[in-house]
């Protein structure tokens, strides 16, 4: 099964700090729709993780845990997509290209979601 979620021994970006993993989470996402779309340029939000690092402390308890629900929610769909075109390929098939492009989309929509749902 694929994670998306950082190892915690590796994990250096604002290491320590309570929006650590969900900061290091969109950005093993951003990775992980590099991987499915090398070409595409870069994800959305990429410099985005000091935005949220600042408006962190002053976030109420709800939007954090919503920031954090979506944001796992986000990795496992991208776990789960990019999972499936892997086994495609496990299985001598060529994934299709809409398919993959299809992904690319809905995971760049869905970074962007979590990304303006703690900054707005």
């Amino acid at each position: 099964m694929l994670h998306l979620f950082p190892d915690s021994s590796t994990a250096t970006p604002l290491s320590g700090e309570p929006y650590a993993e969900a900061v290091t989470r969109l950005a093993s996402i951003r990775h992980a729709l590099r991987l499915v779309d090398p070409f595409a340029g870069p994800a959305p939000d990429e410099d985005g993780d000091c935005d949220i690092a600042a408006v962190w402390p002053t976030a109420t308890e709800a939007k954090r845990s919503v920031f954090d629900t979506q944001s796992a929610r986000t990795a496992s769909g991208a776990a789960a997509g990019i999972e499936a075109l892997l086994a495609a390929r496990a299985a001598g098939f060529e994934p299709h290209q809409a398919a993959s492009t299809a992904l690319v989309d809905e995971i760049r929509r869905e970074l962007d979601a979590v990304s303006r749902m703690m900054l707005g």
